[in-house]
């Protein structure tokens, strides 16, 4: 590693949009941040300038650990060393300072960007987003640092209202486009990849939309109808999933305790009572009458377990009984729950794989457990729920990989003495 940076091999970027810059600065890692103006960091018309040497560290956090849990905005974070002074908010003799508005280059709301490259000197980026705050701590006899706080386009649209919006039966999918498209929300086409809704939402006067609505808000609540996943790509994107159910086999990665595939570090097992719903009732906007399932065997051994959701924008009582349906849990499975590996006992092919899964991808995760005097491995198919990338420069880059429980089923093929059988396991691709 050079200096104190969490550059290996040069392989990761770090960039932040200056604002101002006009001709870009890098800090030079082999003097610990001495500006160096012969290297040039613009990419193309851009203002990004990169900040890679004298980071110490980067925690990228995104999605959900849990499948109960709702989205919300991806984040990340990164301690830089500010040897020569450079990103001092007050230092107006900073290459990065803006004259024209007064302030300094690392600014709340400029856009920053952390990617890797890969073997083949592919670029992935593994967050996009924005600048929320900075932290600068002038130590006195040591090391000047700065920490940067980061989130993803989820938080510009956590702090976006609409205005009255009168909405039309529609897909989910179609609805989240039409919010999108508002002229007070205005997200970028480019950025967004949203896959087909199952779901019908309601168009009559009761889901009309109130005036001072936050677009996230709104657009977790079109979610929850649909039981889908909405969150913001590794690469910026908005994306729409639709309503969780069966996944074709496709592992994009597997991890395995016994020496083959993607070796781990930890994984987690959860077998909890929580996980159980035997009671579920949806309720419509402008209705008073609660659709309610109930699995009477699962509540003799569990107790009764609800989950209520009020006010859905789901279009009419059939759709909401088909959801509280859709919602209950009611036996209890030991599933892995997360798997984490460092990176450095990993071949750089693994690594290449690892770092860019993404969130609804799905991984297998298989462990070896002793029972007596034998052995015995268990895998499952899982999806990705959440991602938590950490990289220092005492530890090198690790990730974990939050995950729910998916029904597997497989491509029919035909002619083949076990995928040949169309049923519950095999289906048309």
């Amino acid at each position: 590693m050079a200096g104190a940076s969490v550059v290996q091999s040069g392989n990761y970027e770090l960039e932040i949009d200056t604002g101002f810059l006009q001709d870009a600065f890098t800090l030079d890692s082999a003097t610990m941040g001495v500006l160096n103006n012969t290297e040039f960091v613009l990419d193309g018309t851009t203002n990004f300038a990169s900040v890679m040497d004298g980071c110490n560290n980067v925690m990228i956090k995104r999605g959900r650990q849990d499948i109960g849990d709702q989205f919300s905005a991806g984040t990340m974070s990164f301690t830089m060393l500010d040897t020569t002074g450079v990103f001092n908010p007050f230092n107006e003799e900073s290459p990065y300072w803006d004259a024209t508005t007064e302030q300094p280059g690392l600014a709340p709301m400029r856009q920053v960007r952390f990617a890797r490259y890969d073997t083949n000197n592919v670029k992935e980026y593994l967050f996009k987003g924005f600048i929320v705050n900075f932290d600068y701590n002038f130590a006195l006899g040591g090391l000047d640092t700065v920490t940067v706080y980061c989130a993803d386009d989820f938080y510009l649209l956590s702090q976006t209202y609409m205005a009255e919006f009168n909405v039309s039966e529609q897909l989910t999918s179609a609805r989240v486009s039409a919010v999108l498209d508002l002229p007070e929300v205005a997200f970028p086409i480019g950025q967004r990849d949203i896959s087909t809704g199952t779901q019908t939402l309601g168009g009559s006067a009761a889901f009309t939309v109130d005036n001072g609505t936050s677009v996230q808000a709104y657009l977790a609540v079109i979610n929850q109808a649909e039981q889908g996943r909405l969150f913001m790509s590794r690469d910026g994107d908005l994306t729409f999933q639709p309503r969780l159910g069966n996944t074709l086999s496709s592992s994009v990665a597997d991890f395995h305790d016994d020496g083959t595939n993607i070796p781990y570090s930890g994984v987690g097992i959860s077998f909890q009572a929580d996980q159980v719903c035997n009671r579920a009732s949806v309720t419509i906007a402008g209705s008073n009458n609660p659709q309610v399932a109930d699995d009477a065997g699962s509540q003799a051994l569990y107790f009764i377990q609800t989950q209520s959701i009020t006010d859905s924008l789901l279009h009419n009582n059939a759709a909401a009984l088909s959801l509280a349906n859709y919602l209950l849990e009611p036996e209890p499975t030991a599933r892995y729950t997360s798997v984490e590996t460092a990176f450095a006992s990993l071949s750089n092919a693994q690594r290449d794989q690892v770092a860019v899964i993404d969130i609804g991808q799905t991984i297998t995760i298989e462990h070896t457990f002793t029972t007596g005097a034998t052995t015995s491995e268990l895998a499952q198919e899982l999806a990705v729920e959440g991602i938590e990338h950490t990289i220092s420069v005492s530890n090198g880059h690790s990730i974990a990989l939050f995950t729910s429980p998916t029904v597997i089923v497989f491509e029919f093929i035909l002619d083949d003495a076990v995928y040949g059988i169309l049923d519950a396991g095999n289906v048309l691709g």
